[in-house]
């Protein structure tokens, strides 16, 4: 047992540091961006014409090259189910990019078995109750004096803010996403397609 929590609070710290070193927004990255890890090879580019308009969310995630690592971890998660129902919902999906931005290895170790609540804390934080497009998110930034805040699937904070025209979401442990293509239409919700992993206040 102990040694499981450590393994968990080294997963929170992990995440943690990685989200804080921050995405930036998907036309203004500067010179100073740290580069992701090497891999075999390039993440894909997720290409959002490409998803069906009358499936569900969880189908379209399974479905879609570039966001391979999160349909790994709504499976594991057990996840999948939750936005294959009616919802709706609206989900910020990091793509594989986004992952390769932790520190190396931890995509995969949140895989096990031990990690399962540090993931399905992570993953339930990227899900809102409800339909929420770009439109509607931004008249509730403005209508808030520049920001308003989104209660997730588990029960933490998100803050949206516009970076110019750019959807920004800062968690409650102060990483920044990006939304890189936003207002997805589903069968059940929403996708908008993020830039960066959003990291909540994780179980240790």
């Amino acid at each position: 047992m102990i040694r499981s929590q450590t393994h968990a609070r080294r997963i929170a710290a992990l995440l943690l540091a990685a989200g804080l070193a921050g995405c930036v927004p998907p036309a203004a990255a500067p010179v100073s961006a740290p580069p992701p890890p090497p891999a075999a090879a390039a993440p894909v580019a997720v290409d959002p014409s490409h998803i069906e308009s009358d499936a569900m969310i969880a189908t379209s995630i399974a479905a879609t090259p570039g966001l391979n690592t999160l349909a790994a971890e709504l499976r594991t998660a057990e996840l999948d189910a939750l936005l294959a129902g009616n919802g709706p919902y609206t989900l910020f999906a990091p793509t594989d990019t986004a992952f390769t931005r932790l520190a190396p290895g931890i995509a995969g170790d949140l895989l096990a078995p031990e990690n399962r609540a540090a993931l399905v804390a992570l993953l339930r934080y990227h899900i809102v109750p409800g339909t929420m497009t770009t439109e509607q998110l931004t008249q509730r930034i403005r209508a808030g004096g520049g920001r308003t805040v989104l209660t997730t699937l588990g029960g933490q904070p998100i803050t949206a803010t516009l970076t110019g025209d750019v959807i920004t979401l800062t968690s409650v442990t102060g990483n920044r996403s990006y939304v890189e293509a936003a207002d997805v239409a589903q069968a059940n919700g929403v996708i908008h397609v993020v830039n960066g992993v959003l990291v909540p206040n994780l179980p240790q």
